[in-house]
């Protein structure tokens, strides 16, 4: 045999060696008994996440059932869990009798200037306890956590003397100001923030840009998920503020939506159904916001390591 038939028949492959490699390469199918585990499993997680979407849509459906409701029904003993016959009486009642179109502007009025004034703090001062480096920032962050077990009760009269110092009670920004931050919020922004690249802002730095510029155009647009779920909080814990509102705020014109819901529950003692409008009124705007910002609200907390 030449020497070139030698070369070539030792550079064929042997057909064991061959046939073992293709197994090899052959993906496996896990075994039937894992196959049945993680199907048991998905559907406990199906079956968990139904109950609780029921637990928690179940309130809202009650709230609506009674709201168009006739008040003869809700007066009788009998419980249905829909009406025989819609009515939107009681909330006509509800909107004629009081100013709920002015109350809900105020409510709009002051939790969009909270969130927004609130989302801007947090932001800048999360910036600086994750990137910035000077004496005492360890003790300052967790004095201002440390802030998260004081009750607002307490500094209720503390918070009263301030406003009426600075001419303030009576008015939106006697609301508006003593929220401009939150512990939480701040906890947050610091977390979330913490995974933005040093390097990238050690190179912005070098080519000259200053913190504000810095924050403004490299950490910022990498922060959009993070604007959303402080944006959402600070709105959602304004929009249902009840005991600070009710003290700051003096005059009926410009009562918010829960300061007015217990002003109509003073005025009708048995009226379910107008109340129950009433607090319609209150909780869907709150529900529309989250489902737009839901997948802004999830991806916030994921990446800022709260779980």
């Amino acid at each position: 045999m030449s020497t070139a038939a030698r070369t070539t028949t030792d550079s064929l492959p042997d057909p064991a060696t061959a046939d073992a490699a293709r197994t090899d390469r052959t993906p496996r199918r896990p075994a039937p008994s894992r196959r049945r585990r993680g199907r048991a499993g998905l559907l406990a997680r199906t079956l968990a996440a139904v109950v609780v979407s029921l637990l928690v849509i179940a309130p809202l459906y009650w709230m609506l059932v009674v709201a168009l409701s006739p008040r003869s029904e809700l007066l009788g003993s009998e419980l249905r869990l829909w009406p025989r016959q819609l009515t939107w009486d009681n909330v006509d009642r509800v909107f004629s009798s009081f100013p709920v179109v002015e109350w809900f502007g105020n409510s709009v009025a002051i939790s969009l200037s909270v969130a927004i004034l609130t989302t801007a703090v947090n932001l800048l001062a999360g910036y600086a306890f994750a990137h910035l480096r000077f004496r005492g920032s360890t003790v300052l962050f967790f004095v201002a956590l440390a802030t998260l077990t004081i009750p607002v009760q307490v500094i209720m009269v503390s918070l009263f003397r301030i406003v009426t110092g600075l001419h303030l009670y009576g008015t939106y920004w006697a609301v508006i100001l003593p929220s401009a931050a939150s512990a939480f919020g701040l906890f947050l922004a610091r977390q979330f923030l913490l995974g933005v690249p040093r390097e990238l802002i050690e190179a912005a730095r070098l080519d000259g840009a200053s913190h504000l510029r810095v924050f403004t155009r490299v950490v910022l647009p990498m922060s959009w998920p993070l604007v959303a779920v402080l944006f959402f909080m600070s709105l959602l814990q304004s929009w249902n503020e009840f005991a600070w509102p009710l003290i700051a705020l003096r005059e009926n014109r410009l009562f918010t939506l829960p300061i007015g819901l217990l002003y109509l529950q003073g005025q009708f003692n048995a009226d379910y159904g107008a109340t129950m409008a009433f607090a319609l009124v209150n909780v869907v705007p709150i529900v529309v916001v989250f489902l737009l910002f839901q997948r802004f609200f999830v991806q916030g907390f994921a990446r800022s390591g709260i779980r």
